[in-house]
């Protein structure tokens, strides 16, 4: 018994190493597109709209929740439920941001291209800047950390960096807004945030928004 303990703890370790330094890989990958992204946004007059399917959906929503605590209004659809009607929320003016690994899932693309007949901006976060999806849109940007995943196929440390890149995209958007700790706290009474939302901001500059 002691044994199979210690051999769970030390998978458990693997594993997680395996997904910090996946994660560390991502910071390599940081390009000229991600500035253009920030651009993009930066220029938008419309809606930021963040879409993905399965894991990258969970990623996709904590993506759009945190550019909007960030000053980058945005919110989630499944895409699915878009080819259902629910694309008639994107219009001209606005940007998608699609979330997909492989860029080979159907909803997604559907959802982008009527999104682009509609009049809206395009951007993917892929490990596959040739596939389908990052063929249609208007930025393919490389996120690639497929060799985390455990068996190639369970998205795992995929995912926490591709989220580590969202999180770096929506301080980069505050940062470049002058978003301030106070409009963030505002939005933010709920939680233990809200209820030492003076203390928190006592402990921040303010005029340094970076981490």
């Amino acid at each position: 018994m002691t044994d199979k303990i210690f051999s769970s703890q030390d998978e458990a370790r693997r594993l997680i190493v395996a997904e910090s330094a996946a994660i560390a890989a991502i910071a390599a990958q940081i390009d000229d597109s991600f500035d253009e992204a920030v651009e993009k946004l930066l220029a938008l007059a419309g809606k930021v709209v963040v879409i993905g399917s399965g894991t990258s959906g969970a990623i996709a929503r904590r993506l759009a929740h945190l550019l909007s605590v960030c000053g980058t209004p945005a919110f989630f659809l499944i895409a699915a439920d878009g080819l259902h009607g629910t694309v008639g929320a994107v219009g001209g003016g606005d940007l998608v941001i699609a979330i997909s690994k492989g860029g080979e899932s159907a909803e997604l693309t559907n959802f982008v291209q009527l999104a682009k007949d509609r009049g809206a901006e395009s951007i993917a976060l892929t490990a596959n800047v040739e596939s389908p999806l990052g063929r249609l849109v208007d930025l393919a940007i490389l996120v690639d950390s497929s060799a985390a995943d455990p068996g190639g196929v369970i998205a795992m440390g995929s995912t926490l960096a591709t989220a580590a890149w969202g999180d770096a995209f929506a301080m980069a958007l505050m940062n470049r807004r002058g978003y301030s700790w106070e409009s963030v706290l505002h939005s933010h009474p709920g939680g233990a945030v809200g209820a030492h939302a003076d203390e928190l901001l006592s402990n921040v500059d303010n005029h340094s928004i970076g981490v």
